[in-house]
């Protein structure tokens, strides 16, 4: 099949190469279609053996209390793989384990892969399923040992030995050579074809079973940054059972960055997948608006941000995840200030306050200090914690475009709030003429100030104001 390989299989404490560890470790390696070397040993993993693991493999704890821990065997595995291609069912799971076992010994491994999952899926597409028990039923093999490690190895060699009678050794050593040379490791059951996957700025979506949402991500370099979720050698096993979990992955391109961030967070929001933790706000916000008439009472008002259905109003100051919170938040600054608690509205009553009464109010509550000078002194003091009011006296657009590919993205906002990302100019006109209620969004709402703020000095990135719908459609090609 390959000049030199190593058949290894491990048996684990659980699922997760980072606070998992390895509890038996089998290998044989072959070299030049002749075993020349084979061992397996328990591995002592230094923690508990769940009665699960117990049940699955037939390893319990009092059999590796006493068994070497995975330094003292290193060596040996070292000596076993050097030259070779490391071979496993469901290889990314195998040299995740020994990836990270040999990262806590200070040992970067560095070894090419082969899994035969993906050899069984190559050889055999005419089957649906490829793990290793459909593989012994469907080819009517028998494992002495399943789910013990050099039980499972015997049982691949067999699977190997099958295929090469049945279609002969040159296809095999051609799958099993284009399998090696692949540019990543992908899952073996991944129905996408990640070559065509462009190298563009977009959105891709990665689904599990059943078309479940698992995530939705952004890059400049979609392909690229597709392929970097299916490294054999991840970080946490997190990302593992991301790429192990995946079976779709679908692609959204757009004109540049600012596109990408907007739809990835509307994406995550209505798909809510289940490897996004950013932007899947549900909370509510909350934000203190500030009066216009000094003899308002009460001259601060609480607002929730997700309930302003005509975008965000001016004179908004802080952004808090509770009532609770807000309320909080502005009693420190009244103690902290001398502010009137009853003029702000966060103390019943009338007539002086009870913060006026132990000489820390000046008085607005009971006419010592003038309601002008009060609100002054409130602004003042939330003055560190403004929102933004829009700049623009009206709708506005956005407009990315890409020299490479031609497209020309304009994305339309009003007082904050996204209304439409659109492509032609009669798209454009009814996105101006639209009239519906506007969604306030806060991720939205950070991303625009911070392209706004940069949108003269980002190649590719302007910002457009309408006058009349007709005048501002001819600015798609401007």
């Amino acid at each position: 099949m390959l000049p030199s390989y190593v058949m290894l299989d491990l048996e684990t404490t659980g699922g997760n190469p980072v606070s998992d560890r390895i509890i038996e470790i089998a290998a044989v390696r072959v070299e030049e279609g002749r075993e020349v070397a084979r061992w397996s040993t328990l591995v002592n993993p230094g923690r508990w053996v769940s009665p699960f693991i117990t049940s699955l493999t037939g390893i319990d704890n009092a059999m590796v209390s006493e068994a070497p821990r995975f330094e003292a065997v290193a060596p040996r595995l070292l000596e076993l793989l050097d030259g070779a291609v490391l071979v496993a069912h469901n290889a990314r799971f195998d040299h995740g384990f020994l990836k990270n076992e040999f990262q806590r010994i200070d040992i970067d491994l560095r070894t090419r892969l082969m899994c035969t999952v993906r050899l069984s899926r190559k050889l055999y597409p005419q089957h649906k399923s490829h793990g290793l028990d459909a593989i012994l039923r469907r080819h009517n093999l028998h494992s002495a040992a399943r789910h013990r490690a050099m039980g499972d190895v015997d049982a691949v060699l067999d699977f190997l030995a099958l295929a090469r009678g049945e279609l002969g050794v040159e296809r095999l050593r051609r799958a099993a050579r284009e399998l090696v040379s692949g540019v990543a490791s992908v899952p073996p059951h991944l129905e996408s074809a990640l070559q065509d996957i462009p190298d563009a700025t977009g959105v891709y979506l990665m689904y599990g079973d059943n078309r479940q949402p698992l995530y939705v991500g952004k890059s400049l370099h979609l392909r690229a940054r597709v392929l970097s979720h299916f490294q054999s050698d991840h970080a946490t096993g997190r990302d593992m059972q991301l790429a192990q979990g995946t079976r779709q992955v679908e692609f959204r391109r757009t004109a540049g960055e600012l596109g990408a961030l907007l739809l990835e967070s509307r994406l995550v929001k209505e798909l809510q997948p289940a490897f996004n933790r950013k932007l899947r706000r549900t909370v509510p916000l909350y934000a203190w608006q500030l009066a216009d008439d000094p003899d308002a009472r009460p001259q601060v008002r609480l607002l929730e941000l997700g309930d302003l259905q005509a975008g965000l109003p001016e004179r908004l100051h802080g952004m808090f995840k509770s009532a609770k919170a807000a309320r909080q938040a502005l009693l420190a600054l009244a103690d902290a200030h001398g502010l009137c608690a009853r003029v702000l509205g966060l103390e019943a009553g009338t007539g002086r306050c009870f913060a006026q009464q132990v000489g820390r109010c000046r008085g607005a509550c009971c006419g010592q200090e003038d309601g002008r000078r009060h609100l002054l002194r409130v602004q003042l003091a939330l003055a560190a914690q403004r929102m933004q009011d829009w700049p623009f006296s009206g709708r506005i657009g956005v407009r990315e475009h890409d020299p490479h590919t031609g497209r020309t993205d304009i994305h339309v906002f009003d007082r904050w709030c996204h209304l439409a990302t659109v492509h032609d100019e009669a798209a454009l006109d009814d996105a101006l003429d639209t009239r519906s209620a506007l969604a306030f969004d806060v991720d939205t709402y950070q991303l625009l100030r911070k392209r706004l703020l940069a949108a003269d000095r980002k190649p590719g990135l302007s910002v457009l104001t309408f006058g009349t719908a007709a005048s501002s459609a001819r600015r798609m090609s401007a």
